[in-house]
């Protein structure tokens, strides 16, 4: 679960060094982002795959992300995760507890979609772009890298659909060499998605244990 939350919830965080970026590539990775930035609802399906440094696999995660903005609900089998902004809710299925939080930007970052496909804003270098299909989808392959050795991810390459601007695939290489693949599906822009979406419903869970770390 972890290695996952840190992933999606750390594709969509903040970068300024647009001299040094490849401007054809920024150009692109703006698009996609201001996608997310201004849609009302957006929802999709993900997947991700993680190997190790030496090729051991993870178990896959999947799971359906809606996403309003800097809000977002996040359904996975082990766990569903609320953010309306503000307050974060984790709801662990298999223990029927909830976990209730106020992440700082950091915490934020490590799950939120859009902070996850910000990451090309600040302190990493964006090769050109490549022309290539991903998942039957053609799109601009885009390879981005730290400007210093701080970052949590080596490498980041981002498939983004030359069609409509949208995320077709993110890999993530991290220092440590684990490298996360997270596949996107069904991404679907047009939805009007209600505040109280982005909200734990305690009326939803009963009998779910409330532990508030805030």
């Amino acid at each position: 679960m972890k290695p996952f939350i840190i992933l999606f919830t750390a594709l969509l965080l903040y970068l300024p060094l647009f001299s040094q970026n490849n401007a054809e590539s920024k150009a692109i990775m703006d698009r996609a982002f201001a996608g997310f930035e201004t849609s009302q609802g957006i929802q999709l399906l993900f997947k991700t795959t993680s190997t190790d440094a030496v090729g051991n696999a993870y178990e896959p995660q999947s799971g359906t992300a809606f996403i309003k903005g800097n809000r977002f609900k996040l359904e996975m089998e082990t766990m569903d995760i609320w953010f309306d902004g503000e307050t974060q809710w984790v709801f662990m299925k298999e223990t029927n507890e909830v976990n209730i939080s106020k992440p700082d930007g950091q915490e934020v970052a490590a799950v939120s979609p859009l902070a996850l496909l910000g990451i090309y804003k600040n302190g990493y270098v964006l090769k050109a772009p490549v022309s290539k299909i991903v998942n039957g989808t053609p799109v601009w392959q885009i390879e981005m890298t730290p400007v210093t050795g701080n970052r949590d991810f080596k490498v980041v390459t981002a498939a983004i659909s030359k069609k409509n601007n949208t995320v077709v695939q993110v890999t993530l290489t991290a220092a440590n060499g684990m490298k996360t693949q997270i596949d996107i599906a069904r991404y679907n822009a047009n939805h009007q998605f209600d505040n109280a979406m982005f909200r734990f419903d305690k009326t939803a869970h009963p009998g779910a244990e409330i532990i508030d770390l805030r």
